[in-house]
């Protein structure tokens, strides 16, 4: 029962690679104030997953169970007699850890936002539907497109955007649209696992060089099964019908638009140079691209005079817009979680699940755990425990942790943000209807991944 709780446990653990080496822990998971502090994250955590339900964003909760933490650990480390520099190192290090992930974010979700803006993606969804295209497919079309883009955007992002084409659509077709979107939340996650930039996963795996750039790229293959499978087996069950034509045009581009898109390249490849070349944090060339960014929009609003003021293009409109309780929720759970890490917890199950069960099995195990739980936490887990693998296995769990979510509509931020936004068409029984073929891709890919890789 005990190693169950402390395994549950390590699915919220810092994802501090040194952190483990650079302070000792308070031995104190088994004190009345430990518990205390793991009962706080647990309600913090129930309180997230009801948020479709109760409408309380998700960043509120983890936050204050990070307050309340921190203090409790602050306590106990004054009762062990640990230093005030070393508590507050502690803390330091963990948020230069968070302020590395948020403005690599916060980057690309700006230049998400500036592309919308721009009626990138509205103009790709009017082509789509301007093209008479039979339901089986834009099934296809729409998985392919959404596999490649999560390659270099988050998957919430992909499914988001390529989910409205499938709701237009489909719109007098229900049966299509959960189809659709079920492919969609497979494509996404699958697309995500063989890019540095492709889910949050993959990029603390990166930034925490257990492979280079160049080496998640053996995970290509792999990924492509993992979507293909299920997706030939729900082909069938797609209607072999026509979509009634709409009539709409294509929708205008707005000035800057191709360039935007090109400066998106642009900051990626200087993300990479940063990180290869430099040898500094890839949130650094993400930053040089948003200054880029932010000079070329300049341009664009001189050249928009003719607009009201309110409809220029200003990219700290796009900072505005960015998914700010997503990135808050992030620094939530850091802290929440470091607190838990600095208590002790980590150490137990890492002996566990890295020495008693094995890598293979527990980066397996990995990923039905993010069928539940997201995948961001227990890849932060992973991470924290630093199990003494080779780049198979550090590729293995960069793969499982990435596509497993999609064995449930839950498992990852995409099946959850389609749920909302289909009004019912898609739901978690409808998805779970399709788990046996999903998890046929799952370990079709772990075996690709094997049969490449291994050796």
């Amino acid at each position: 029962m005990f190693k169950f709780i402390f395994f549950f446990l390590s699915l919220w653990v810092l994802p501090s690679i040194a952190a483990a080496s650079e302070w000792e822990t308070l031995d104190m998971v088994t004190t009345e104030r430990g518990i205390y502090c793991v009962l706080i994250f647990i309600i913090a955590y129930i309180l997230v997953m009801a948020e479709e339900f109760i409408e309380l964003r998700k960043s509120k909760p983890v936050i204050l169970a990070a307050t309340i933490i921190w203090a409790e650990v602050a306590y106990m480390a004054s009762t062990k007699g640990v230093s005030t520099e070393e508590l507050h190192g502690a803390v330091a290090h963990n948020l230069a850890e968070y302020g590395e992930l948020m403005l690599f974010l916060l980057v690309a979700m700006t230049y998400i936002n500036a592309m919308a803006n721009r009626n990138v993606f509205e103009r790709l969804r009017s082509w789509l539907l301007s093209r008479n295209f039979g339901y089986r497919k834009l099934f296809w079309i729409t998985g392919i497109i959404t596999f490649f883009l999560s390659a270099v955007a988050d998957n919430l992002t992909s499914a988001l955007l390529i989910g409205a084409v499938v709701l237009a659509v489909g719109k007098d077709n229900p049966r299509f649209v959960a189809l659709g979107l079920i492919n969609l939340v497979i494509a996404a996650n699958a697309g995500g696992a063989f890019s540095p930039f492709g889910d949050i996963t993959t990029l603390m795996v990166w930034q925490a060089e257990k492979a280079t750039f160049f080496e998640f790229f053996e995970l290509f293959l792999p990924s492509v099964v993992n979507y293909l499978i299920p997706a030939a087996a729900m082909h069938f069950a797609v209607p072999d019908k026509q979509p009634e034509n709409t009539g709409e045009g294509l929708v205008p581009l707005k000035v800057g638009a191709y360039t935007v898109c090109a400066l998106f390249g642009l900051t990626i490849t200087l993300a990479v140079s940063f990180k290869q070349l430099l040898h500094l944090p890839p949130f650094m060339g993400m930053m040089t691209g948003w200054g880029i960014l932010g000079a070329f929009g300049f341009w664009i609003k001189a050249q928009e005079q003719d607009l009201p003021h309110e409809k220029r293009f200003d990219i700290f409109d796009m900072v505005r817009d960015a998914e700010w309780d997503t990135l808050l929720f992030f620094f939530g759970v850091i802290f929440a979680v470091a607190g838990l890490d600095y208590i002790g917890y980590m150490d137990i199950t890492a002996q566990w699940m890295y020495e008693d069960l094995g890598p293979t099995t527990a980066n397996i195990m990995v990923g039905f755990l993010s069928a539940i739980v997201d995948n961001i936490p227990v890849m932060f887990a992973v991470l924290s425990m630093e199990p003494d693998m080779d780049l198979y296995q550090w590729l293995l769990v960069t793969l499982t942790a990435g596509v497993g979510g999609s064995m449930l509509s839950i498992g990852s931020a995409a099946g959850v943000a389609l749920m909302g936004i289909s009004k019912g068409k898609y739901t978690f029984f409808s998805h779970l209807r399709w788990t046996p073929a999903i998890m046929a891709g799952y370990f079709a890919s772990i075996a690709v991944h094997y049969w490449l890789n291994a050796a």
